[in-house]
């Protein structure tokens, strides 16, 4: 007599939820060209990049950096933290000063200030992330 073997269903895995729709992400792009986009280009004179790219093994090998780095600091929860910058003229391929973005690592050990969410201090003895984004729009990453 055969026994019946429970059939493996595969989980499906959610998608995390501080993903926003297309639809959303559409509209705020297109807010922030009509509404900074437009300002900045009469500002500068030109265009000003709008998207940046990286690929996800980049990104991943960046994290994983952030997290080894961070557990030799005895911070088991780090994160990362966006900002805006700007190339200066010198700096910038095509000369214009284009905007960039770049991710800095946060977090404190636990028991230290900042314990989680927004309130994290900068970690500043990890090296923050830039090179290799290409920004959109046709400007070039600087």
């Amino acid at each position: 007599m055969e026994k019946n073997l429970p059939i493996k269903k595969k989980k499906k895995k959610k998608m995390p939820e501080k993903c926003i729709s297309v639809e959303e992400a559409r509209e705020l792009h297109g807010n922030w060209c009509e509404h900074r986009g437009k300002h900045l280009k009469e500002c500068l004179g030109h265009d000003d990049a709008k998207d940046f790219w990286w690929s996800v093994e980049e990104l991943q090998e960046y994290l994983k950096y952030v997290k080894r780095e961070s557990r030799k600091q005895g911070i088991d929860n780090p994160g990362i933290r966006v900002y805006l910058g700007a190339y200066s003229k010198d700096k910038c391929n095509a000369g214009k000063g284009y905007s960039t973005l770049f991710f800095k690592p946060t977090g404190s050990p636990v028991g230290a200030q900042g314990k989680g969410g927004n309130g994290q201090p900068d970690n500043d003895s990890i090296s923050p992330y830039n090179r290799a984004g290409q920004g959109g729009g046709g400007n070039g990453d600087g």
